[in-house]
């Protein structure tokens, strides 16, 4: 007879070895009027949103919206253009700036170290 190796659990104090292995639960099915009432309301729900979807065409001019929005997306993308470009070029002047001042310093250093005799 093959024997076989288990792993090697330590006892937990104050409970049971067979309370504690997980037990595999089994999941219950609902019943099937449970199942029934669920589909007859979520049909009912998905019919309400198409009725309340269909009536939307007469009270809004569809393609009066969807040009509408298809504007404001491309004043807004213009604008965001704009200001990352403006952005770009702030960015820029400060790195000018920064490349200016480091030019004066590093001349003046030079200067500093030409002028001044070595100790």
């Amino acid at each position: 007879m093959i024997e076989r190796h288990r792993d090697l659990h330590l006892p937990t104090p104050g409970v049971l070895p067979d309370q504690q292995r997980p037990r595999a639960r089994r999941r219950r099915r609902p019943s099937r009027w449970r199942q029934v009432g669920i589909g007859l309301l979520m049909g009912t729900a998905g019919s309400g949103i198409l009725l309340a979807l269909m009536q939307l065409p007469e009270r809004l001019d569809a393609l009066l919206l969807v040009s509408g929005a298809i504007a404001n997306l491309i004043t807004g993308l213009s604008r965001l253009g704009l200001g990352v470009l403006q952005l770009a070029a702030v960015l820029g002047v400060v790195a000018m700036v920064v490349f200016s001042l480091l030019l004066v310093v590093g001349g003046l250093v030079r200067l500093f170290r030409a002028l001044v005799p070595p100790a």
